[in-house]
């Protein structure tokens, strides 16, 4: 088993780069349209391109990042502690700096592994396309590039749970609760993630959301290997 002390755990959170489809450039207008013709082909209904503009913060060329959570495992069995640290905010060239920096810090040493819920689908393309769209050097244990399968320290608990069934998709709410991992409960869920960064403004109601799911996401990954769960008073947000 890898070492815990040597994977980040990590989740991040991302809205739509304008607020409503209307603020939108006429050309990024354009390219929405396009994008919103292929999603909604086979489901038009009452749909339009602006009505389903909220799906933009999936996708990472109309959307952007707003809080990228981290953590830490130290320690073993019952005396296992988890620290979290959050690089968050309205600049999000500046999340992905401070964010780079404190990896390129951390990597140095024996090998070192990044750990995300759907994380080969979402969290580590996303973050790569967006470093690089912000003009950010990608670091290497992010990199994907040129490396075969088995050079790429990335861990997936949904990967995992599959057992090579890809066809299922199980979201990490979800396998914590069939796994009987306690989880805090939380104001908010992925889909408000919008709506309170736009119309609230308040990104701390984020980070704090962003942060459980890394807490539950290192629960989970514990669960799946055997592991003793981190009490909630060994947990330290920095």
């Amino acid at each position: 088993m890898i070492p815990l002390s040597n994977i980040l755990f990590l989740d991040i959170e991302t809205v739509s780069q304008y607020e409503q489809f209307e603020e939108l450039p006429d050309k990024w207008k354009e390219l929405w349209t396009r994008k919103a013709d292929g999603l909604l082909r086979n489901n038009r209904d009452d749909h339009t391109p602006a009505s389903i503009y909220e799906r933009a913060a999936i996708y990472s060329e109309f959307g952007k990042i707003i809080c990228i959570s981290c953590g830490i495992i130290q320690g073993s069995g019952e005396n296992k502690t988890i620290a979290i640290k959050s690089f968050s905010g309205d600049d999000e060239r500046k999340i992905l700096g401070d964010f780079c920096e404190m990896l390129t810090k951390w990597t140095p040493g024996s090998p070192k592994y990044l750990c995300a819920h759907n994380g080969r689908e979402f969290d580590f393309p996303y973050l790569c396309r967006r470093m690089v769209i912000n003009n950010e050097c990608i670091p290497e244990l992010l990199s994907v590039s040129g490396k075969r399968p088995w050079e790429i320290n990335h861990i997936d608990t949904m990967e995992l749970w599959r057992f090579g069934d890809f066809k299922n998709y199980t979201s990490l709410n979800l396998l914590a609760h069939v796994l009987n991992i306690p989880t805090p409960k939380d104001d908010i869920d992925g889909s408000m993630v919008g709506l309170v960064y736009w119309k609230e403004k308040d990104i701390a109601r984020i980070v704090q959301y962003c942060q459980k799911d890394v807490i539950t996401l290192a629960q989970v990954y514990l669960r799946l290997n055997r592991e003793a769960l981190i009490p909630p008073n060994h947990i330290e947000i920095k």
